[in-house]
């Protein structure tokens, strides 16, 4: 079955909607400049709204050790999703001793990851546009071309202008084994749909959606 990560979460309602609907993640954004930032506090009194359901995951932009450290002394995450580079991400793994995903941003085959890093897995994504100011959860989907004949080597997620529309086509055409949304269960930028959040987690769950083509990787 697909797994699915719904990001982006800061509100109550579709905090509950992710953890009714059965999502195997749900990611908290601790990057600022994102209209779905939430701080460690915020997390936290959100996590405390059930006890088991998804697994938390956390998304930093470039950050430093104090910048985690002091996240996970406020809110108790399961993962670590970093926007950095392979020798940081593994610092970072290092240190917290926690599982860590890296994000990857493509746009040609050789910008695909071709082995494990020694991580925990990699979120892919187009590259950000130009003039954009968050290097992912910008809504551009990535040339699934890109992916052809790509061997994967651990786990990923497949990210990026994702919508309940379209994900199972999209994981149809890559094989995906995880499929990650955030503005594409959104009414309005950092603003999720309880009802968009269900209508993503069931087209991702079609049993005929992984039946066109055999996994990417």
């Amino acid at each position: 079955m697909t797994q699915v990560k719904i990001c982006g979460i800061n509100d109550g309602a579709a905090f509950d909607a992710v953890v009714e609907t059965g999502a195997e993640f749900l990611g908290f954004n601790f990057f600022p400049p994102s209209p779905r930032f939430v701080t460690p506090e915020r997390a936290a009194a959100l996590s405390a709204r059930a006890e088991g359901g998804p697994r938390l995951v956390g998304l930093f932009v470039d950050p430093t050790d104090e910048d985690i450290r002091a996240t996970l002394a406020a809110v108790r995450l399961d993962i670590l999703q970093i926007y950095a580079d392979a020798e940081r991400a593994a610092s970072i793994k290092a240190m917290f001793r926690m599982p860590v995903w890296r994000a990857v941003g493509i746009s040609v085959p050789s910008d695909l990851p071709v082995d494990a890093e020694g991580l925990d897995g990699f979120v892919i994504e187009s590259k950000p546009p130009p003039g954009a100011t968050r290097p992912g959860g910008n809504a551009t989907a990535i040339d699934f071309a890109v992916l052809k004949g790509w061997r994967a080597p651990g786990f990923w997620l497949l990210a990026g202008g994702l919508t309940p529309d379209n994900v199972a086509g999209a994981l149809a055409l890559t094989g995906a084994p995880a499929m990650d949304v955030s503005s594409g269960v959104e009414t309005a930028p950092g603003q999720k749909s309880p009802q968009l959040i269900k209508r993503f987690i069931e087209a991702a769950r079609k049993p005929t959606a992984r039946s066109a083509v055999p996994p990417a990787g």
